[in-house]
């Protein structure tokens, strides 16, 4: 047999080997990208969590007005404590706090003073609150030494302490908290707009509201 010819032979063999190897790879990489493609499009999105975004689903369902008071306070989130303090230059009290913001946004001014705070407006009960309510707490003393703004979902926000250093968003349930309020009051505010906030807030947040009430002391 011609050695060249065997050789050549032998060479056509092994190139038709290779593109068919190579065809069956580039078949099955191909399908198998499609159909990891097709599984992916069929695979649901991945359920967010349940405790972002909860307190701004509610806030943009509230009307106008509280809607802005409440986000003038969270913008305030973050601002340090200060003994004393009236505004963001210098840092806030809790008293401090609530008095600056409904000052520029209700063009109210309200007493520096938590317990003083406690005197005014309409007393209601937890299970009444709604969002622009103030919250107030008894610690060591008898009288009422701390006051925040009620944001809703059980939260509130306010100055915190020189512990904590700012002003935050904390939660009424919580044990400390929970332990240490006293009272809820309503500032002057229409019927008809205490009417809307009831009928925008989301029924889950009312039940919640009412369910973990008993952890929390009413006097």
């Amino acid at each position: 047999m011609d050695i060249n010819f065997a050789t050549k032979q032998k060479a056509i063999i092994i190139t038709r080997m290779t593109i068919r190897t190579i065809m069956i790879v580039w078949v099955l990489v191909f399908s198998g990208g499609s159909q990891a493609a097709e599984n992916t499009d069929a695979l649901p999105s991945p359920p967010p969590p349940e405790n972002i975004g909860a307190g701004q689903i509610i806030l943009k369902t509230l009307p106008s007005p509280v809607q802005n008071l409440l986000q003038y306070a969270l913008n305030q989130d973050g601002v340090s404590y200060r003994k004393g303090g009236t505004s963001p230059e210098v840092g806030f009290d809790c008293s401090g706090f609530v008095r600056y913001v409904f000052d520029h946004i209700e063009g109210v001014t309200l007493p520096h003073s938590a317990h003083a705070l406690s005197q005014i407006g309409n007393r209601i009960k937890v299970t009444e609150l709604l969002p622009g309510d103030l919250v107030f707490f008894r610690f060591m003393r008898n009288t009422i030494s701390h006051v925040g703004i009620y944001l809703g979902n059980d939260q509130f926000i306010h100055a915190s302490s020189t512990r904590t250093g700012s002003v935050m968003v904390s939660n009424l349930t919580d044990s400390y908290w929970a332990k240490h309020f006293t009272l809820a009051r309503r500032l002057d505010m229409p019927a008809e707009q205490v009417s809307n906030i009831s009928e925008s807030l989301p029924a889950s947040a009312s039940l919640r509201l009412e369910s973990e009430s008993r952890s929390l002391t009413n006097n």
